[in-house]
């Protein structure tokens, strides 16, 4: 998936993909369409992943091209929203997750069954059709259709009876849209972890139809019993934001949030502080494809260069002034970020507080957000 990762071509990809937001999204999202058909999604993922283009900007697209028939793709909007805000609530979720990496990459040098195991399905040769084809495109490509990555985890936990958080880990090195939250619970939710004993099984009819016969998968374990593990803690209280200083600031940028023009213009009053450095902070997962280094490499040059011409300010490290940034969410750029000004978008405020169990508090208030937001 080679795009051009810069605001300017993530707010033109919106414009193109407005005319599907509507009934048409609703119906023919579930079908990986091939590649020489018309896509079925709108891979504005790795835009929104990066905040290159922002949630509202893209729910507010729908919704006036296409009012309530724009209800199924909002709702997916604010699932990803909703999965940074059950993480927030849930931080050990993300610290449990990699301490059991750690524990099964031990495992993986210890126990040469599983890493032949592992392997083969990294590699594509387990031999079972459609799953070997996505393995190989999400390691050339970076991108898998969102119902191929649910197929694609199932398989992997259900009949190849690999370690979830390996798979987790497969997807955070390759995906050019890899979000820390979406990621991890999704990979839970598929196993039965997130919602306690409700697991995604794929099935072969389901992956012939939504394939339009692509494929026809053969020995899949179509009657598996969910992943279990302790009872959870309750979440936590959501982190309170802070509020913008005064006086000069060094405005710091990182991967969760690279539109900083239009983060400043709610924070930064006239008169009040002012922006004096651009600092970059790269933060990432090691070991991570040379695709997705270099779309993040290219979408933090485009973030400082923006960022530098809107404040009239140089970039380097911080010199100065009071460190501020948009929120640094659970993941790589909490656990690398030093401690800064920490600021909230209005639509994580309106989102993540309802986001402590279930999604169905979230969808309840979607309208009521819309409204709030116009």
């Amino acid at each position: 998936m080679n795009i051009e990762m810069t605001r300017a071509r993530g707010l033109g990809a919106l414009q193109a993909a407005i005319p599907m937001l509507g009934r048409r999204y609703a119906e023919h999202r579930n079908t990986e369409s091939a590649p020489d058909q018309l896509a079925t999604t709108t891979r504005l993922s790795p835009y929104l992943r990066r905040r290159l283009v922002l949630e509202e900007e893209v729910v507010r697209a729908a919704w006036d091209a296409h009012g309530p028939a724009a209800e199924k793709f909002i709702q997916e909007v604010f699932w990803r929203t909703y999965f940074k805000g059950h993480l927030e609530t849930r931080p050990w979720l993300w610290t449990d997750y990699q301490a059991e990496l750690a524990r099964e990459q031990a495992r993986l040098a210890d126990q040469p069954g599983l890493r032949r195991a592992f392997e083969q399905a990294v590699l594509g040769r387990t031999g079972i059709d459609g799953f070997d084809d996505w393995a190989r495109a999400l390691a050339e490509e970076g991108w898998l259709h969102n119902h191929a990555r649910m197929w694609f985890a199932s398989i992997w936990i259900f009949t190849l009876r690999l370690p979830w958080v390996l798979g987790a880990d497969f997807f955070a090195r390759n995906l050019i849209d890899f979000d820390p939250a979406s990621n991890t619970l999704g990979w839970r939710w598929v196993a039965g972890l997130h919602t306690r004993g409700k697991h995604y099984v794929a099935r072969a009819e389901n992956i012939r139809r939504y394939t339009e016969g692509r494929y026809d998968p053969r020995g899949l374990d179509e009657s598996p019993e969910p992943l279990s593990e302790p009872e959870g803690r309750a979440a936590v209280a959501l982190p309170p934001a802070d509020d913008a200083p005064a006086g000069e600031v060094t405005l710091l940028l990182h991967l969760d949030d690279l539109a900083p023009e239009t983060l400043a213009s709610g924070t930064l009053a006239p008169g009040g502080a002012r922006v004096v450095r651009i600092c970059p902070m790269p933060a990432g997962i090691s070991d991570r494809s040379a695709l997705v280094q270099r779309a993040d490499e290219a979408a933090m040059a485009d973030g400082v260069a923006r960022a530098c011409a809107h404040f009239g300010c140089e970039s380097g490290e911080a010199q100065g002034g009071t460190l501020m940034g948009a929120w640094a969410p659970v993941g790589p750029s909490g656990d690398a970020l030093p401690g800064f000004v920490r600021i909230r978008r209005a639509w994580d405020e309106a989102v993540w507080p309802r986001s402590t169990k279930g999604f169905f508090k979230v969808k309840q208030a979607i309208p009521a957000i819309l409204r709030e937001s116009a």
